[in-house]
Formats: C-alpha cells, sequence, structure tokens
C-alpha cells in the first residue's frame, strides 16, 4: 500500500471518529435538554401566586412539641392558618398533637418520615419515605397530605417524579427563619418579615424563639395587608419554578 493510500485511511478512519464523537454529544445534550429545559418536567413551589397578598408560614416538625400549644394559640389568636410539614418518626410519638393541629384548621403537609435527604435516595426509597408519612397522617387523621417538603431542601429529579405520581406537589421555599440554627427572637422576625412580598413561602419550626417571634410577625402581615394563609392557597394560580427568579 503506498504512502498516499495510508494517509487517505488515516484522515478517512479520523473522519468517522470526529462524526461519531459530534453525534454522542448532540444525543447527551438533547436528553439533558429535555431534563433541564422540558417545561412538562416537574419542578417544586419555592413561591406562591405573587399577584395576591398572601403569605405563608410553614412549619417543619420533627421536634418541639411543646412549642407547638403557643405556636397553635398564637395562630388563633390572629385567626389565621398555617401549614405543618410533619415527619412520620414525630407522628408516632405524637398523634394527639396531630390531631389538635388538623382539627384547629391547619394543613398538614409530608416531611419525609427518617428526616433523609431525599436527593440522595433510590425512586424506591424516595416512594418509602414519602408513602410511609402519607399512611401514618392516614391513619391518625383519615386524610391523605398533598404537599410534600423535602428535609434540608433537598431533592432529585427522582423526588419530584415521585412526589407527583403520588398526586403531591413538592414544596420548598422563598423566606427561611433559620430558626433551628439562630435562636434569636429578633433575627427570626427580621427574616420572616424584611422584604416580604406576596406569595412568599416563609419557612420556620417550634422553637421556643420563633414562637416569641410569632406575635411580631402575624402583626407585622396584618398591618402591612398580608394575609397569612396556607401553602395549599397560596400556590393557586401561581407557577411552579426550579429555582427562586
Amino acid at each position: 500500500m503506498s504512502d498516499i493510500s495510508k494517509k487517505r485511511i488515516v484522515i478517512l478512519t479520523n473522519c468517522i471518529i470526529a462524526v461519531m464523537l459530534v453525534s454522542l454529544a448532540i444525543v447527551s445534550f438533547t436528553v439533558d435538554s429535555r431534563t433541564v429545559f422540558n417545561p412538562d418536567s416537574e419542578k417544586p413551589y419555592y413561591q406562591g401566586n405573587t399577584n395576591v397578598n398572601n403569605v405563608s408560614l410553614m412549619f417543619n416538625v420533627y421536634w418541639g412539641t411543646e412549642y407547638l400549644d403557643g405556636i397553635l394559640n398564637t395562630l388563633d389568636k390572629y385567626g389565621v392558618k398555617a401549614t405543618f410539614f410533619v415527619g412520620g418518626t414525630w407522628v408516632e410519638k405524637n398523634g394527639e398533637m396531630l390531631k389538635r393541629i388538623y382539627n384547629s384548621g391547619h394543613e398538614i403537609g409530608n416531611h419525609g418520615y427518617f428526616h433523609k435527604d431525599h436527593d440522595k435516595l433510590s425512586m424506591t426509597q424516595n416512594r418509602n419515605e414519602i408513602e410511609m408519612t402519607n399512611n401514618i397522617v392516614n391513619e391518625y387523621l383519615g386524610i391523605t397530605p398533598k404537599l410534600f417538603a423535602p428535609p434540608s431542601g433537598a431533592y432529585s429529579n427522582t423526588t419530584l417524579t415521585v412526589a407527583k405520581e403520588l398526586n403531591m406537589e413538592t414544596i420548598m421555599w422563598s423566606k427561611d427563619t433559620i430558626d433551628w440554627r439562630d435562636k434569636n427572637k429578633s433575627l427570626i422576625y427580621s427574616r420572616a418579615t424584611k422584604g416580604v412580598k406576596g406569595g412568599d413561602l416563609i419557612l420556620a419550626h417550634p422553637t421556643q424563639e420563633t414562637l416569641s417571634a410569632l406575635d411580631s410577625i402575624l402583626q407585622y402581615y396584618k398591618d402591612n395587608g398580608f394575609s397569612q394563609v396556607i401553602v395549599g392557597e397560596n400556590i393557586k394560580n401561581a407557577r411552579n419554578v426550579s429555582m427562586i427568579n
């Protein structure tokens, strides 16, 4: 074989390889774009309907039972309702408190069973965590939660898919009081009120400092024309988004 023929073979081989690599890149991008940019893919709610002056306090409950009576009494004082995302292990030990929350007219959401990071779980594990919590809530209340708040805000596309298959919406937040870490009444108040706007989903926990700040927070909402409503009401007619705008 002549040197010219050998060079032609090498060039042809390289061209074939290049075409294959480009084709693989296109396929990969197409798959990724379907996942990332497909408007029909599942997404969580980071905020509610921004066209209405509704805000929602959301209490994630795995502990702090001793402060829930005070929180419920303060909410009753203002005649408002909130959403309580409960953990399955908490419900196991606090069924009567769960009933009190629900019978007071508040919304019950699902916060997983063992407070695991759902972005690290398989589809089966995601389903088990969510379904087990739904089941134990149903045992006590006869209702199945329609909202799921991933523990630590950790979720994956698998989490979103499983929640949707269970006819549930995945809920995140637009404001975080970080009350579990910063046990400071003034700081909690500031984080729950500063720059607040219609559609805000405000994350809190049953802590002593949150209870202390709650009266002032609700008074601020009232004085500034905001209605404190459950998350289910807040997200009506809202567009669920993959990140905060």
